[in-house]
């Protein structure tokens, strides 16, 4: 009887060894970048809508921060992705300097770094509005950044925005 308990109880611990083990989070790891995802505002305010003229996915946008206080980072090269694949890739010179930031927003616009912007150039919605994970990749394809993200877990206030450093 003492054995089967044992084997009972070491059962049980491993098995709550592998669900503690799988149960961390995806943005657990820290990585070494200057450039970190701050924050995203996953569900725009008001009701979806991806038209290119009337639409709000200009709402929705992920911001990048650098997080270095004496490197300016060129975000050329670097690329964003949800968990289904759909990515962003900076094309142009757009230089962050330590402490700043930029909001990478859907829809269409004029990028300018006086106002800190970005857009994608496509109308459709990137982040799911239920739970997604944003990963934030290097020119040479190493990560830079990495977090999930669920309506019910991460954002208690429910108003769409999930703040990820400060």
């Amino acid at each position: 009887m003492r054995i089967r308990l044992a084997t009972t109880t070491a059962a049980a611990a491993a098995a709550g060894t592998l669900i503690a083990l799988t149960a961390v989070p995806a943005q657990a790891a820290e990585y070494t970048s200057a450039l970190k995802i701050r924050g995203v505002q996953y569900d725009a305010p008001g009701s979806d809508s991806n038209n290119c003229s009337t639409g709000n996915t200009k709402d929705e946008y992920v911001t990048i921060k650098n997080y270095s206080s004496t490197k300016t980072v060129n975000l050329k090269g670097y690329w964003v992705e949800d968990a289904a694949g759909n990515y962003f890739e900076f094309t142009a010179n757009h230089y962050l300097q330590p402490g700043d930031y930029v909001k990478l927003r859907g829809g269409n616009g004029s990028d300018s770094d006086a106002k800190n912007v970005v857009y994608r150039d496509n109308c459709n919605f990137m982040w799911n509005n239920d739970k997604d994970t944003i990963y934030l990749f290097k020119p040479a394809g190493s990560r830079a950044d990495v977090h999930s993200y669920t309506k019910s877990g991460s954002d208690p206030d429910r108003d769409g925005y999930v703040k990820f450093h400060s």
